[in-house]
């Protein structure tokens, strides 16, 4: 009877950790973003017949002190095309706490970048991510974003319904 509780609860671990990620990677800052510091990603080649979601990944700590962050991501396709979107997205709810995954100091935020996309141009395409988080009333960025130690992307495929 043991066995088969454990034998249970195995099964529904492995269902949960059921993925559609086709590829994703990460980048490690020494726990800060500076303001210059532009962070690509090569993306490899992906079948141009399916649709994917495309998501970028922030892990912070406690010593991130804003409760929002603005991202510069552009997306290069093979044949040169270059498409850039200024992002914002909320790290922390009204409260104060942290929005995203995790235990203790360390969360890591999903943040959805593009939705349904088919790579449809042969060849790979290149992702760019930069922060431009400024203080109110203030020109210039955030010269060194602290708090935020990781920056990544991952690429799922669309769920067929």
């Amino acid at each position: 009877m043991r066995n088969m509780i454990w034998l249970i609860g195995l099964l529904g671990t492995l269902a949960a950790c059921e993925s559609n990620m086709v590829v994703g990677e990460m980048h490690e800052l020494p726990g800060y973003w500076d303001k210059d510091e532009l962070i690509e990603f090569n993306i490899p080649t992906l079948d141009s017949i399916n649709k994917y979601d495309v998501f970028l990944h922030l892990r912070n700590t406690n010593d991130y002190p804003y409760n929002n962050i603005f991202l510069i991501a552009s997306m290069e396709f093979p044949f040169g095309k270059t498409v850039t979107d200024t992002l914002e997205y909320r790290m922390a709810a009204a409260d104060g706490s942290w929005l995203g995954t995790g235990i203790g100091s360390m969360k890591e935020s999903k943040l959805w970048y593009k939705e349904n996309v088919i790579f449809f141009e042969e060849g790979s395409y290149t992702l760019r991510i930069s922060h431009a988080v400024r203080n109110n009333g203030e020109v210039h960025g955030v010269t060194q974003l602290p708090g935020i130690t990781d920056v990544g992307y991952s690429i799922e495929m669309v769920k067929s319904e």
